[in-house]
């Protein structure tokens, strides 16, 4: 066949996940050969540019159109022409739309070319090129909102918009998730830990890790993904969509009161910043304790006679050593709470605002990033980055994070005044458990921190200084 009188040209098909009523690529790519015959085209196998379940919202998102364009771009362009079924394959933005097709004919001397929508020549052609874009535009912005619409109304009939958490599956038509027993174990196994045994999300995750139980994703268990859990209303029958609430139908098995005490300790939690969790430390009093000389930490270190010691003395920061043996320090934290106990007047102190006395300062912080987020989409959109879709899209989905954030941060009520026999109760508390020898490290950890911000070990005086707060 003699190919004299044929234009090189390139074929982009595209079709948008989940739309049933577009023609598949490969009925696309059928129509665009078949136009291509018919008009003196040639289209070679490696310039045929086809997507599946992409869309057409952005164009740095669709790898074969980047790479088809990268190919035009080049000097001279292997293709002279772009076939596609619609001008809406080609782009779903017509700012997009308008940048690149220009770009195609004045750099690259490109046309593109919708075999179903043919054009006149002229300045007539063109407007009404701008209108069939214009329309699919609006069709889509329209698409999406009617989808989201048709979404919160469902939300507000109880409907589930979201996938199923962990303990739960879903069994379509809207129809309430159900109950996996595997993973509804895993769930209480968290929630009673936690509540119960006073574990860490941290050391809670590494006990599941270990165990080999994976998240619903399929990944491994953090703190924050175990936190999250915690946080998680659905398993006390509360679902919430886009800042729609209501009672879910499904089964719970969390009960209000597991759920609630979990708040109060999330919530009651204090952990200054720089400290770890006592999960990751080797002592129950690692983190506490500090060097009267130089303010640095005590590192434990466990040998046969276990001891801490100021970890700047062992850098050579200063010549006084500043050691105590495990012992010791033991004895003189319970010798302190005894004396207390006896009646020794002591002082305690509300932590100043600007520390982290609760996650209330946590979610400042997050909301504040969200502004600045926020910021950045508005930008992305008044630069032409974003379409109006994706605008919209974008700031649905902040709002409705900044509702949940505004939601959990109101939830945090800040400690209650707590009186000097109230106090004195907790260390009483806190007393016994670090002399119970059956009670785990984690555990002793946790109460300690719940009444000791640090421990002032002065060598010289041989004497501890403690720093008691209200949590």
């Amino acid at each position: 066949m003699p190919f004299e009188d044929y234009i090189d040209g390139a074929a982009y098909t595209r079709v948008s996940s989940g739309k049933q009523e577009e023609l598949s690529p490969a009925a696309q790519k059928r129509l665009l050969l078949d136009y291509a015959k018919k008009h003196k085209i040639l289209i070679r196998p490696e310039h045929i540019f086809m997507e599946n379940g992409i869309s057409g919202r952005n164009a740095q998102k669709r790898p074969e159109f980047q790479k088809m364009i990268a190919l035009a771009k080049q000097k001279p362009s292997p293709f002279q022409v772009i076939l596609v079924w619609k001008f809406s394959r080609f782009a779903r933005n017509q700012e997009e739309s308008i940048v690149y097709k220009s770009m195609l004919k004045k750099q690259c001397h490109v046309e593109v070319i919708s075999i179903t929508e043919p054009l006149i020549d002229g300045p007539f052609g063109s407007l009404i090129e701008r209108i069939i874009e214009w329309m699919d535009e609006y069709y889509s912005i329209n698409l999406s909102g009617e989808t989201l619409r048709g979404m919160t109304e469902n939300a507000l009939r109880g409907g589930y918009q979201s996938t199923p958490c962990l303990g739960y599956a879903a069994v379509g038509n809207g129809q309430p998730f159900v109950v996996v027993k595997e993973e509804k174990n895993v769930v209480q196994f968290i929630f009673e830990k936690f509540c119960y045994s006073y574990m860490e999300p941290t050391a809670i995750a590494r006990v599941l890790n270990e165990k080999g139980i994976k998240t619903k994703r399929g990944g491994l268990f953090e703190k924050r993904s175990v936190t999250y859990i915690l946080r998680n209303q659905f398993y006390i029958g509360k679902i919430s969509w886009n800042g729609v609430e209501h009672d879910g139908a499904h089964e719970t098995f969390i009960s209000q009161e597991l759920f609630d005490l979990a708040q109060e300790r999330l919530n009651a939690t204090f952990k200054p910043k720089k400290r770890r969790d006592i999960s990751e430390c080797k002592h129950w009093a690692s983190g506490l304790v500090k060097c009267s000389i130089c303010g640095a930490t005590l590192s434990y270190n466990k040998c046969r006679y276990p001891f801490f010691n100021c970890w700047k003395y062992s850098k050579g920061f200063h010549k006084e050593t500043s050691s105590i043996s495990e012992k010791n320090l033991v004895k003189g934290i319970l010798d302190y709470f005894e004396k207390l106990l006896d009646g020794e007047d002591f002082s305690f102190h509300s932590l100043p605002a600007s520390e982290p006395v609760s996650l209330r300062e946590n979610y400042e912080d997050e909301l504040k990033k969200l502004d600045a987020r926020e910021q950045r989409v508005r930008l992305a959109y008044e630069n032409g980055i974003d379409s109006l879709e994706e605008y919209r899209e974008n700031k649905i989905r902040l709002q409705a994070e900044r509702r949940q954030l505004q939601e959990l941060q109101n939830a945090c009520k800040e400690p209650e005044p707590i009186s000097k026999a109230d106090f004195l109760e907790k260390i009483h508390t806190v007393y016994d458990i670090l002399k119970d020898d059956g009670i785990s490290y984690e555990i002793k950890g946790t109460f300690l921190r719940s009444v000791v911000e640090e421990i002032i070990y002065d060598k010289e005086k041989n004497s501890l200084a403690f720093h008691l707060y209200r949590s």
